[in-house]
């Protein structure tokens, strides 16, 4: 069968890419570099945000707590608690009216009989009503006990009134727990009653719980599951979320008028005292707030708004309001991209919508992508970089500094490491397109050998050519010493010193293998640095900038190599230390001429043993170059300006060029003999 496709212009809506481990690489290599940590790292990019390879945006932390701020105050800007009050209070007096109505065409009726005595005993229990009615109190849990016990001419006003109190007991009772079968929206009797059973059920597990007892939370759910839709796994779930719900309730009372926080709560005694809950209620809820007293139990809402609440509504706007705090804390406090995966990400999306719900989704995968791209691994509790992560940081230093030379038009210095050369190595690998075509016969006939057979003639194919490895035989050692003093970080001058150290190394490491590259960090003292270590690396919280130190590590480290020898020093500051003679730092600003003379003969030993000193001076001030004058008419290396911005462009283009010189003058040495 022929394989068909169709193509279609784009035009933004179809999504073919998504956010990778590479693209998140990338953007964290400037942190990586900077921090030394790849959980700092992780946290900025949390913070921060990012977009990914389709231009979106993935929301960071700041972003999603200035949204979630902003929604909060939305909702206490536009509502007002006392449409609980009013709520309630205009269904009773709807249904007061309902049955004077009635009661009235009760007279009526009777008057039209002709019965005489029929419409006097009417007219005297439309009086008995109606002032019973005139006589209601006028607050509601009292309204509520006088129409419990008064005898509806209405069947449909008493049924109004039934359910009312029904919805307002189911209300109530989900400030507890959040039951949606259908018995519990009926509000029989014997819902009634399972629902107290389980109420004593639950506080009797609490106890058994508090005293160290197996609780019997298996149990307990297989029996009263079905009160509780969010499935809570353990007993621990279970009440945190009915804490959350109580609290939400405790607060909405707190946050409303002393007026109208009274009359709620005789309405809630009251119909609690009907459902026989009361005490099982208050119970729960003083053991719930000993368990969970950071739930904000005292705390209050600041309702400005107009637009009338129920209570229906209310005790969910307290809900979310709650919600919207605990997500605020855990978007606050969280340290790790891991740690944002205990959100509930269905009730992000109902709070904040689905474009924050995805990017949480994101960060909270931040850790695990990079984990699974094998670039970080967790290692005794902490994030480290990979030897593959260390090679991509390189890269992505190399690549970006190499992006730049381009823009700058100084052309593309990559160097491709097989070729032909001037030497052979006795090594072969496979054919790729681009290779020179030296091939190697005895491999290359082997191969299809391998691959056909024996026998007369061998056909050859592509994939059996195998050609000869060459090689320069030019080898340069090279040591980088790099200033760590406070004043790189102050004058921003740390990250582009770095990114050039990582760069060079993945330079030297991928185009010129066989050359060395050591490292050689100097503030107050000089310390050797690995490959390995270099991400890591910080500014040191230390005073002095000691050439003297790192010129006698470096020229022990270059004594060992063989090639020729150079040290590249970056730095932004004259020395203004030395290791004295008996092995102590010596540190004095402004710079003192011993400590001046100590770094000079470190600098002729340097020369005498055939080491070139190439030094690049950041933001340079008088009396730095007034120094690297002096040192560079010793030691006949050279001496570049330059500052952050462009540090990466003369250090690469400087070593590259000094390779081709090297090329070269190795070339017409051998032409020569």
């Amino acid at each position: 069968m022929v394989s068909r496709f169709t193509y279609s212009r784009w035009d933004g809506s179809q999504k073919g890419f998504d956010l990778d481990a590479d693209t998140l690489f990338d953007s964290l290599t400037d942190d990586l570099l900077y921090h030394g940590d790849v959980n700092a790292a992780l946290r900025k990019m949390m913070q921060q945000g990012m977009n990914d390879r389709n231009g979106e945006r993935v929301q960071g932390l700041r972003e999603m707590l200035d949204k979630l701020r902003k929604e909060r105050q939305e909702r206490l800007d536009k509502h007002d608690l006392g449409g609980v009050y009013k709520e309630i209070a205009d269904a009773l007096d709807d249904i007061v009216d309902e049955e004077r109505h009635a009661v009235e065409q009760a007279v009526q009726a009777s008057q039209q009989s002709g019965d005489e005595r029929r419409a006097q005993s009417a007219r005297d229990a439309s009086a008995e009503r109606n002032f019973r009615l005139d006589m209601l109190p006028n607050d509601l849990a009292g309204k509520v006990r006088e129409l419990q016990a008064y005898d509806f001419e209405s069947g449909e006003a008493q049924q109004r009134f039934e359910e009312l109190m029904d919805k307002l007991r189911q209300q109530l009772m989900q400030q507890a727990v959040d039951q949606m079968s259908s018995a519990m929206q009926n509000m029989s009797p014997e819902d009634m009653q399972r629902t107290k059973d389980m109420m004593a059920a639950l506080n009797e597990m609490l106890e058994k719980h508090q005293r160290g007892e197996d609780p019997g939370f298996e149990q307990f759910m297989q029996q009263y599951g079905d009160f509780f839709p969010e499935n809570p796994q353990t007993l621990e779930e279970l009440l945190e979320n009915m804490a959350q719900r109580m609290a939400a309730m405790q607060q909405m009372m707190n946050s409303m008028s002393p007026e109208q926080r009274s009359q709620l709560q005789q309405l809630s005694d009251q119909l609690m005292d009907d459902m026989d809950l009361r005490w099982q209620m208050d119970q729960l809820g003083r053991n719930l707030q000993g368990m969970f007293p950071q739930m904000g139990w005292g705390e209050s809402r600041e309702f400005r708004g107009e637009q009338g609440m129920g209570m229906g509504e209310a005790m969910q706007q307290m809900q979310d309001l709650s919600d919207l705090d605990q997500l605020e804390q855990l978007l606050r406090n969280a340290n790790s991209p891991a740690q944002l995966a205990e959100a509930d990400m269905d009730r992000v999306r109902d709070l904040m919508g689905d474009d924050a719900a995805k990017s949480l989704e994101r960060l909270a995968e931040l850790t695990k992508m990079l984990e699974e791209a094998g670039l970080i691994q967790n290692k005794d509790g902490k994030l480290e970089l990979t030897p593959k992560g260390l090679r991509k940081i390189g890269n992505n230093a190399l690549r970006d500094l190499f992006a730049k030379l381009a823009k700058d038009k100084s052309g593309q210095h990559a160097s491709n490491r097989i070729g032909q050369g001037h030497e052979r190595n006795y090594d072969t690998k496979p054919y790729e397109y681009g290779d020179p075509f030296n091939l190697d016969l005895e491999r290359t006939i082997r191969n299809a050998i391998s691959r056909n057979g024996t026998g007369t003639p061998v056909k050859l194919s592509p994939e059996d050519f195998e050609i000869e490895r060459t090689e320069h035989l030019t080898r340069s050692s090279t040591v980088l010493m790099l200033d760590l003093s406070m004043s790189m970080p102050m004058r921003d001058n740390f990250l582009p010193a770095k990114k050039v150290a990582m760069a060079l190394h993945s330079l030297i490491t991928s185009q010129f293998p066989r050359d060395f590259m050591g490292i050689v960090g100097f503030s107050e003292t000089a310390y050797v640095l690995t490959a390995q270590q270099l991400p890591e690396v910080s500014w040191d919280f230390a005073y002095g900038t000691n050439m003297h130190h790192g010129f006698t590590l470096a020229r022990q480290m270059l004594s060992r190599q063989t090639g020729t020898k150079q040290i590249i020093m970056i730095t932004d500051g004259e020395p203004t230390a030395h290791i004295t003679p008996d092995g102590h730092p010596f540190f004095n600003y402004p710079p003192v001429q011993e400590t001046v003379e100590a770094t000079l003969r470190e600098v002729v030993r340097c020369t005498r043993d055939g080491i070139r000193i190439n030094t690049f001076m950041l933001d340079a001030d008088r009396g730095l170059q007034h120094f690297v004058e002096q040192l560079t008419s010793i030691n006949r290396g050279r001496a570049f300006f330059t500052n952050h911005e462009n540090l990466g462009d003369y250090v690469l283009v400087d070593f590259i060029e000094h390779k081709k010189s090297l090329a070269r003058g190795s070339g017409r040495g051998r032409r020569a003999g």
